[in-house]
């Protein structure tokens, strides 16, 4: 897992309410293993046709959104099925902080177990940010997760809120079985303690 303290990047907006885990991932491809690339299954029904060519007119698939880094949702964003594939999806893209109003609740989740930062801002932020980065493509957005902080292409400013277990897992880059491996000899010497050992 990548560390994450401080990124500035391209952001893309999906402006859909409701847009669900199968939408960001499609069902069809959760039976493929964890090490194959998930980005290029990322919104599939969306950015291909059946014959594998590109739908021009999808937003990820416009330059240079497709280098985007950042995704800015609508109200409810990752909703639906608990896959934790779709976060891989996302994060397998190269996207690394996810914003929106709201975040279905076990998507927020599998994203901070992953890697990826989810930012809930409020709706009367996010609705015209996502007006703005459509209508200036390229738009670039800074988190600062130390300062817990997020500035917008206007320069404005917001803060957030994170876990703070969740922050030192992302700042560090590492999972909780990272986190709980790097503590074995102390988990060792405390079951040694409490069985007399």
């Amino acid at each position: 897992m990548d560390r994450l303290d401080h990124i500035e990047a391209v952001a893309v907006p999906i402006t859909a309410i409701n847009c669900d885990t199968d939408q960001i991932l499609p069902a069809r491809y959760l039976q493929k293993p964890r090490s194959d690339n998930f980005g290029h299954y990322l919104f599939n029904a969306f950015r291909f046709r059946e014959d594998g060519s590109e739908i021009e007119d999808f937003i990820l698939n416009r330059a240079p959104y497709r280098s985007a880094r950042i995704v800015v949702g609508n109200r409810n964003f990752g909703c639906g099925s608990s896959r934790e594939h779709a976060v891989w999806a996302l994060y397998d893209y190269g996207i690394r902080v996810a914003i929106a109003p709201s975040f279905g609740d076990i998507f927020f989740n599998n994203c901070l177990k992953n890697g990826l930062l989810p930012i809930i801002l409020p709706g009367d932020v996010v609705t015209p940010l996502l007006d703005e980065l459509e209508a200036n493509p390229g738009a670039e957005i800074e988190v600062d997760l130390p300062a817990q902080t997020v500035k917008l292409p206007d320069g404005s400013s917001y803060s957030f809120e994170v876990n703070a277990f969740a922050k030192d897992c992302l700042v560090n880059g590492i999972d909780e079985l990272d986190y709980t491996l790097a503590r074995a000899a102390q988990i060792d010497a405390f079951e040694r303690g409490a069985h007399g050992g």
